[in-house]
């Protein structure tokens, strides 16, 4: 059997290739970006579930419209309205299964092969896959402590046929970095002298936030051209498989439509009704707060940890929120090496190298800190500092 040249050059998620051998009890795993399963709502999704079926019956069975649930469209529309002083209606919300199908559907609508994408080094992994699959040329812009490198994004921006920037400002996977108002501001005018080029934010952790003040979007309400991912998956439940995506462009719209008809017609219509129901008898910024709680537990006990075990020579972020670290080994080591001997000591993480689009061998490393107690994260920690 011959393959097509474009899935033979995507690789395959190196989280997940990980996640089944970090999977056993006895392995501390700081690997995956799994949310901590003690935030799910069961009690309330379950009274949602059976509230959904009984107000509307067989509609939660059947086929439904592509660009998804309209109450559901509506509530969103109203949050961002209402949360960010964003100009959104129900029209400019589309419903995905999750938000990695809105990578994937964005990269088959505005990618033909060797066109440019502008994407954050590092990068989220589940981007460059998705994306891969267009068979892009990638542009990789160094992320700095406070957003992109603004020489190297001018210079990327020049390059043939690029065709949109894909950024993650709040708390980015795999770096916890969140870009400053600053350069959000910068980055914007920049972006607008490249008037046929978007900006994609995508934004899954941004609710996430536990110190700090928010921060506004860099493009969306400002440039013709911005394109908002948004997720439940980080605040309800991942095993839904809802994500959304926002634009004004309404061209744009039409075409992302299309896409998803033919990728699989619409995202499953039980899961949008029982979100909905969930979203609207219960208080979600209560639920939320619970675990941005949580999560500023567990990432204060993962740096105090780093403080104490670590050796000098590795340099850490200290997210605001979101769910990563990001380690830098500045003795030049392979995060590669290190996660072999770390696995000896049966604790986990993702090397820097998936990250990158274009590097290999790198001294970086991933940790999440939302899947574990503060007494394993501890012990993990100091684990991998007497490797480190």
């Amino acid at each position: 059997m011959k393959f097509s040249e474009k899935i033979l050059n995507t690789p395959s998620s190196f989280i997940r290739n990980i996640l089944k051998v970090t999977d056993s009890d006895d392995v501390i795993s700081f690997a995956g970006g799994l949310p901590n399963p003690i935030s799910f709502p069961i009690e309330a999704l379950k009274a949602s579930a059976n509230h959904a079926i009984t107000e509307n019956g067989s509609r939660l069975f059947q086929y439904s419209s592509t660009q998804g649930y309209a109450p559901l469209r509506e509530y969103i529309a109203a949050k961002y309205q209402r949360v960010h002083g964003l100009d959104i209606h129900a029209d400019d919300v589309f419903i995905t299964t999750g938000s990695q199908q809105a990578l994937e559907l964005l990269g088959k609508v505005l990618i033909d092969k060797g066109d440019g994408i502008v994407i954050e080094e590092p990068g989220y992994l589940g981007a460059i896959q998705a994306f891969t699959l267009s068979e892009p040329t990638f542009y990789g812009v160094t992320l700095e402590n406070d957003g992109l490198n603004l020489e190297e994004l001018e210079h990327a921006l020049q390059q043939p046929n690029v065709k949109f920037v894909y950024t993650v400002p709040n708390f980015q996977n795999p770096t916890g970095l969140t870009y400053s108002k600053e350069k959000r501001q910068q980055i914007c005018e920049i972006m607008a002298k490249y008037d046929d080029v978007a900006l994609i934010e995508d934004d899954p952790y941004g609710e996430l936030r536990f110190q700090g003040e928010p921060l506004p979007y860099i493009g969306a309400g400002k440039l013709e051209n911005s394109i908002l991912l948004g997720s439940f998956s980080k605040t309800v439940t991942p095993g839904m498989r809802l994500g959304f995506i926002i634009t004004k462009n309404k061209e744009l719209m039409q075409h992302i439509e299309t896409a998803k008809q033919a990728t699989d017609l619409h995202t499953n219509i039980f899961s949008q009704y029982v979100i909905y129901d969930y979203l609207a008898n219960n208080d979600y910024m209560e639920h939320v707060q619970k675990i941005i709680a949580l999560y500023k537990n567990q990432a204060d006990a993962m740096l105090n940890a780093i403080e104490e075990f670590f050796p000098a020579h590795v340099d850490y972020t200290r997210p605001e929120g979101g769910m990563f670290i990001w380690a830098t080994m500045n003795n030049g080591a392979s995060a590669v090496d290190v996660f072999h001997k770390a696995m000896d000591q049966k604790v986990a993480f993702v090397p820097g190298d998936p990250f990158y689009t274009s590097k290999t061998g790198v001294n970086t490393m991933r940790l999440n800190y939302t899947n574990a107690t503060p007494e394993v994260i501890r012990e993990g920690i100091k684990r991998l500092g007497s490797i480190l």
